[in-house]
C-alpha cells in the first residue's frame, strides 16, 4: 500500500506553477532560509511589467538576462496600435476562397494586428531576423527612451522611428539594441502558437548565446527542443577559424503536451513511397506467399538504376504476415554502456541469454514505443536477434 502523505498540498506552489504557465519569465527560484530547499517564487516586479503597457520601476537583482532597453521591449509588446490590415484584392489570387495570407508591412505591427484573429491558431512559426553583424542591423525600432529624440535630431532615425544608421560593435548598446528588437516580436509570436506548435529562429554565432537565454525566458527552458547547426556555405575571411555555419533555435509551445500526446516530428524519406507501392503490387500478386514477395522486392531493387532514391533503402527487403520490414539493431542507444535491461519472453525461451549482455533498451517510460515491436528469433543460442522495423 502506498504510504500516506503527512501534509496537505502546497497550494501556494500550485498557484505559482499556474502563473508560470502564463508568464514563465515571472517565476524564478529562491532558497528557503529555514530549510535550505529551492522553491518557486513570483517575480512581482516582472509580473507588473508583463501586465502593463508602460515602464514599471523597481528592478531587483535576480538570475536573468538583463540589458538596457529590456523594459522598453516589454512595452513594445504590450502597447496597442491604431492600425488594421488592408486587403489588396487586385494583387491577390482567389481572394475569397484562398486559405493563404501574405502580410506586407512592419512585422511588429503585423504581429499585433493578428493577435486576436490568430491567437493560439498557428502551428509553426519561422523567424529569420536581421543578423547583428553591425553593418546591416537597420530596422523599425520605436522604443521610447531619452536618446530617441536625439537620434531623430542627428538623422539616425526618421520621425516614424526607422533606424537609418548601422549598429556598430563599438556601440555600447550593440547587443542591447538587437535584443530589444527581437524580444518584443518573440513575445507576440508565442501568443499565436497552438499548444502543439513550435517556433524556429535563425541566427549566427554573434547573438546565438543571448537568443537562447531570451527564448528560455519567454518560452520556458523546459520547452527547448534543439539548437540546430546548418551549413550556410558562405565564404568568409576569418583570421582564426573559418566559420561557415549558422544556427536555428527551436522551442515548443508546450513540450510536455507533445510527450503526453505522443506527437513525433517525422518526414518520410525519399523513395519509400515507391517501395511500399511495389510491395502492395507484390501482395496482390502473391497473396500470403511471403517468400515470393521477399524474393520479388529484392529483384526489383536490382533492376533499379543507380541513383534511384528507393535504392538507398534496399534494406527494406523482408516480408511477413505484418508487412514489409527490415532487420535492425536491437541494442540500446549509445551501446552496451547503458544500464537499461529488459526481459524478452518467448515460447522457446530463445532470448534468455540476452539478459547478461546488458545492451538492451526498454526503460519503463518507453513502453509505448515497443507495443508493436517484433523480433527475428535466432534458431541457435549464438544468434543475436534483431528488431523488425516497418
Amino acid at each position: 500500500m502506498d504510504s500516506l502523505k503527512m501534509h496537505s498540498p502546497d497550494l501556494c506552489q500550485t498557484k505559482i506553477a499556474k502563473i508560470r504557465e502564463l508568464f514563465p519569465s515571472c517565476v524564478t527560484e529562491t532558497r528557503n532560509s529555514t530549510t535550505g530547499q529551492l522553491h518557486l517564487v513570483v517575480d512581482f516586479d516582472q509580473l507588473r511589467q508583463e501586465l502593463s503597457d508602460k515602464i514599471v520601476e523597481g528592478p531587483q537583482e535576480r538570475y536573468r538576462l538583463d540589458w538596457p532597453g529590456k523594459r522598453e521591449a516589454l512595452v513594445h509588446a504590450n502597447e496597442p496600435i491604431k492600425k488594421t490590415l488592408r486587403p489588396i484584392i487586385g494583387e491577390s489570387r482567389e481572394f475569397s476562397t484562398t486559405k493563404n495570407l501574405f502580410i506586407e508591412g512592419d512585422n511588429l505591427e503585423a504581429l499585433k494586428i493578428i493577435q486576436t484573429s490568430f491567437l493560439e491558431r498557428i502551428k509553426l512559426i519561422y523567424i529569420d531576423p536581421p543578423y547583428n553583424t553591425g553593418g546591416d542591423l537597420i530596422y523599425r525600432d520605436t522604443f521610447a527612451s531619452d536618446q530617441f529624440s536625439q537620434e531623430i535630431a542627428t538623422g539616425e532615425r526618421t520621425e516614424e522611428g526607422v533606424r537609418l544608421v548601422a549598429n556598430p560593435e563599438g556601440n555600447g548598446r550593440f547587443h542591447s539594441t538587437w535584443l530589444t528588437m527581437i524580444t518584443s516580436r518573440l513575445r507576440l509570436a508565442k501568443n499565436l502558437l497552438t499548444r502543439d506548435g513550435s517556433i524556429f529562429v535563425s541566427c549566427d554565432e554573434c547573438e546565438q548565446p543571448r537568443l537562447r537565454l531570451i527564448m528560455d525566458e519567454i518560452f520556458g527552458q523546459n520547452n527547448f527542443i534543439a539548437d540546430m547547426v546548418w551549413s550556410a556555405g558562405r565564404k568568409n575571411n576569418s583570421r582564426f577559424i573559418s566559420v561557415s555555419h549558422d544556427y536555428i533555435v527551436c522551442y515548443a509551445r508546450d513540450k510536455a503536451y507533445l510527450h503526453e500526446m505522443d506527437i513525433k516530428w517525422r518526414q518520410r524519406k525519399k523513395g519509400l513511397d515507391e517501395i511500399y507501392s511495389y510491395y502492395k503490387r507484390l501482395k496482390r500478386q502473391h497473396g500470403k506467399n511471403y517468400k515470393a514477395m521477399t524474393r520479388g522486392i529484392k529483384e526489383w531493387y536490382e533492376k533499379l538504376p543507380d541513383g534511384h532514391p528507393s535504392k538507398n533503402h534496399k534494406h527494406y527487403s523482408n516480408v511477413d504476415a505484418r508487412g514489409l520490414y527490415f532487420p535492425s539493431d536491437i541494442s540500446a542507444p549509445g551501446g552496451g554502456g547503458q544500464s537499461t535491461k529488459y526481459s524478452i519472453r518467448s515460447q522457446k525461451n530463445q532470448l534468455e541469454f540476452l539478459l547478461a549482455v546488458g545492451a538492451l533498451a526498454n526503460p519503463a517510460q518507453w513502453n509505448k514505443r515497443f507495443v508493436m515491436v517484433r523480433y527475428i528469433l535466432g534458431t541457435m543460442r549464438s544468434q543475436f536477434p534483431v528488431l523488425k522495423v516497418t
